[in-house]
Order: C-alpha cells, then structure tokens, then sequence
C-alpha cells in the first residue's frame, strides 16, 4: 500500500507540473530551429531540415550511447516522430494510438485511443507520423480520415472533424503541419482510386477553411492532362508532411500516383498533380507553381517524400531552393519561389529514363513499362528513396537520406475500378537472385553530387537526424539505431532494438543532458551517454 501511495503522489507531482506547460504559440514554431530542449514539428523547423545544434553527444563519445528508458505501446510498426515540449514526449501510435509520456523516466501521463472503424481501405496497414501542436492543443489524424484536437495535458478530445469518407477508399496517416492558425493535412487512397486532396482546417473549431484537389476537375488548369472521366478515380494521395516558408508564405508539398497504378492505358495525358511537388498559399488554397517529377508515372512512384527548403549558392549565385530525393532514383532541387527546375542526378541505379532534360522532364527508355509478360525495371515499386524523413547539416552542409537499391518485375494487366477496392492495375515481384539492398546517402546539394554512400545488406527502414556532434542517426529494417559520422559516412555506433527501425530519430536537451529518441517496433527508446 505505502510503494502503491508513493507512486500515486509521483503521478500527482508530475501531473501539476504539466498543467502550467506553456502553450506554443506561432511564434515559438517560427523560432523551433534554436530551441534545443524541444522537437515542435515534424521536420523540427518549417524548412524540415531535421538539424540539431547539440553536440554533447559527438563523434568521440557516441560509443558510450546506451539506453535511458524504453516505452511499450502494445502496437508494432510505429512510425512516429515524437514531439518534445517542457517535460513531456508527445507520440502517436498505429490504430489510432496516443501518448503523452514523462520525459525523465518513460511513464504514461495520458493515453489516447479510438477504435478503428471496420471496413477499412488500407495499402499498408494503419500507420501514423506523429502530432503537431498549436498552443495547447495537440492534432493528429485518424486513420479512417479525421482530424482531432486533444488537450496536450490530459489527452481530451476538444474536437473531432470527419475528413473524407473511408467507405470510398480515403484514409490518413501524415503528421499535420501547424501554419499560422491552420492545420494542414492531406489524404491517402490513391491505390483505391480516392481523388487525393490537401486541406487546412481552423485550429480553434476543426472547420474546413479550404481544399486542393490533387487531381483537377474539367475546366481547372491541368484537367487537360486527364483524358474522359479519368479524373474521377485519378489517385494522387499526398501521406507525409509538407513544408513552408514564411518569407515566401507558400507551403510545400509533394504528391503521390495515379490510378489505376500501373496501367495507364485508362488514363492517357500528364496526369497532373500526381507525382509533383505544388507550393500552395497557406492563407487561401489557391496554387502557386508546380513541378511534376514523373508525368503519367507508370510505376506508382509517388513524389511524397518530405521537400526540403536550403538556401544554396548554385554556380555563383545565391538560390532559395527546394530538394527531394524523388522515388523514381533522382535527386532534384528546384527554385523554391517559382519551382523551375535547376537539376536533378541519379542516386541509386536507373534503367527507366537516360536523364532529365533542361526542362525537368525525363527522357524516356523504351520498353520500360509494366507488361503483361513483366518487365524488370530500376528502381523497385519503392524507391529508391521512399516516404521516410530526410536531414539537412547546417554543419557539414551535406543533405541526408536512405534509398532501397535494386530493381522489380512490373506486370499491367487491366482492372475494372470498384469503390473501395484495390485499383493498383496489376502488381510487381521481385527479380530472382537479385534482392533489394539498402544505403544510406550524402548529398552536396548545391551540385547534387554523392559525397558518400554507406551500402546495407537490409532495407532501410527509419529517417534521418543530423546533429552539431558531427553525427547521422538514422535505422533499418534489421533492427539497428545507428550513428554515423556525418563527414564521412563510417558507423560509429549501434544498438539492436530487436524490430524493424521505422520511426524517426529525434533529439533533445533535458536536465542538461543530451537524449536520441527513436520509435522501433512497438517501442519508443531514449538514448544518452552514461552519467558522469
């Protein structure tokens, strides 16, 4: 009774303690760069760049990294980044999971639960990327395609609004994006021909203040690129989390395939947006530019990986430029203020395309689509580099991500689209004897060159978080959290977690100590160096 007594006074203290947390207001978003204690956002700033100044835990000591506490959730394939404000970690989980946890020892304030409904149209299981906040409100998804607010200090619901609905194939799992006093969020459902959209919504009452169709309805600029009534079941899903400039006030955001995935015949044109990056103004909806990575992609190589914004200096001049490692094998960077294309260069092997013309444009090789027969193309259905969070050094000025290297058997055959259903026009499979590898890759922006690339035996599996301490972190699919130096690509440190590595690693200053943490399996694990 008396050990039963003292945990309960623990909780009472702890709990007091989170009821005068701060609220984060805009300003504190605009400035989350150089707050070392806290992760605000998805991409830890607006830019995404995924960069901490701490270095406490540096090339020469990262070999003592052990672990502080782990947390189970109960629930496998997390892909979570945590938010950290004052003393609490904020994380979501997959089914509609979440938790606010004690920074110091790991424990469960709150936790968050609704049950999924049945019925549901899901690619990939029910994932979910994470929170963001807005005062002292925390926002999420749901996976059947809602948006809900929860108190930051008990986890109470404050409002809940329906987003799409999931009978017709939609679902969602991005980490939204705070802007000013919106929320931004997009759907997923492409894969079931659900016509993607990006929305924002008023952070104060879950209303929607605006919507961008992905896929253009006749009449609107690029519905030309839709052949008859395509468009309808066009696709275009758009599942990670933009970016945004607030000089610029645009907002970016990277779009996924068309429908039917690998048959294009019943869908002749450019397809636009699907496979683009389009800057939005965040204040009315309304499209700025765009830049579509791969037109009438054949090989559901969505373009949603995360656009991050570097000030570069290209060829003697200063550029305001946006970066991706696009799926389809290239890396670009494009003017982020009117989205021409400045230049793109593979990073992983490419059979389908000789190059990407001044334009932007690839240049196809023939003989490259998915057949009947099936057709061994480069990269795989995944990637290249997928959906997974990328870094950018300050330090270093390296750009950070990881790519799945080989290549896959395309098949097409044609598909009749039922509402609700798979509407992927056929399906690949691996080549024999040939498997998918994985790597870890630095970039030089500014001339898109590979300064090094740290090859794997297993997939890659986590993103990336650069830091101050000369240090990479990133995961993979064999279970390992891992360090590499930033410079040079050698692994320096790594721990076996036991489950694949999907989450992204974080990091944070807490009682004056520097901490990693990582969501692997259905455990969230703090690292930090041995006390002194």
């Amino acid at each position: 009774m008396k050990r039963r007594l003292v945990f309960l006074l623990i909780g009472l203290v702890q709990l007091g303690s989170t009821l005068g947390m701060a609220a984060v207001l805009e300003d504190k978003l605009r400035q989350a760069q150089s707050d070392p204690a806290s992760w605000l956002m998805y991409g830890r700033n607006y830019a995404g760049w995924r960069y901490s100044e701490l270095d406490r835990i540096n090339t020469s000591n990262v070999g003592r990294l052990t672990p502080e506490w782990i947390f189970q959730t109960g629930r496998g394939g997390s892909q979570t980044t945590p938010l950290i404000h004052e003393n609490l970690m904020f994380i979501t989980g997959p089914s509609n999971l979440a938790w606010a946890l004690d920074l110091l020892t790991g424990r469960q304030i709150w936790r968050y639960s609704k049950k999924p409904p049945s019925g549901l149209s899901l690619c990939c299981g029910q994932p979910n990327r994470g929170f963001a906040i807005l005062g002292e409100w925390l926002f999420k998804v749901n996976i059947e395609a809602t948006l809900v607010a929860l108190d930051l200090r008990t986890g109470g619901v404050l409002w809940e609004t329906e987003v799409a609905d999931f009978k017709k194939g939609y679902s969602a799992t991005l980490a939204p994006l705070v802007v000013k006093d919106l929320v931004l969020i997009g759907s997923a459902g492409a894969d079931f021909g659900a016509r993607g959209f990006i929305d924002a919504y008023d952070a104060a009452t879950g209303r929607r203040k605006w919507r961008f169709w992905i896929v253009p309805e006749p009449g609107e600029p690029g519905s030309d690129t839709w052949a008859g009534d395509s468009w309808r079941t066009g696709g275009g899903s758009v599942w990670v989390t933009g970016t945004y400039d607030p000089e610029l006030n645009l907002v970016y955001w990277g779009t996924g395939n068309p429908a039917p995935d690998l048959d294009g015949s019943v869908r002749p044109g450019d397809n636009l947006y699907t496979c683009s990056l389009v800057a939005l103004n965040p204040d009315t909806g309304k499209l700025v530019w765009h830049f579509q990575f791969t037109p009438h992609d054949l090989h559901d190589w969505d373009a949603v990986a995360d656009p991050v914004l570097i000030d570069l200096v290209m060829n003697g001049k200063k550029v305001r430029a946006v970066v991706q490692a696009n799926r389809i094998g290239f890396f670009y960077v494009l003017d982020r203020t009117n989205g021409k294309f400045l230049q793109a260069k593979p990073y992983t092997k490419v059979t389908w395309a000789e190059r990407i013309d001044p334009g932007g444009r690839p240049v196809l090789v023939p003989g490259q689509d998915p057949s009947e027969e099936g057709t061994k193309i480069c990269p795989g259905l995944g990637g290249g580099h997928n959906w997974t969070p990328t870094a950018y050094s300050l330090q270093t000025g390296l750009y950070y991500f990881n790519s799945k290297d080989g290549c896959q058997t395309y098949y097409k055959a044609a598909q009749q689209f039922v509402e609700g259903q798979y509407y992927m026009g056929s399906l690949t499979m691996g080549v024999r004897n040939e498997p998918q590898m994985g790597s870890i890759i630095a970039v030089d922006p500014s001339t898109a060159e590979i300064k090094w690339r740290t090859e794997m035996i297993s997939q890659p599996g986590s993103g990336m978080l650069a830091t101050a301490g000369g240090l990479v972190f990133s995961g993979n699919t064999a279970g390992y959290v891992m360090a590499l130096d930033a410079r040079a690509g050698k692994v320096l440190w790594r721990f076996q977690a036991g489950e694949n590595v999907s989450g992204a690693p974080v990091t944070y200053l807490f009682n004056g100590r520097q901490y990693v943490a990582v969501a692997a399996g259905q455990s969230i694990i703090t690292f930090a160096l041995p006390k002194e």
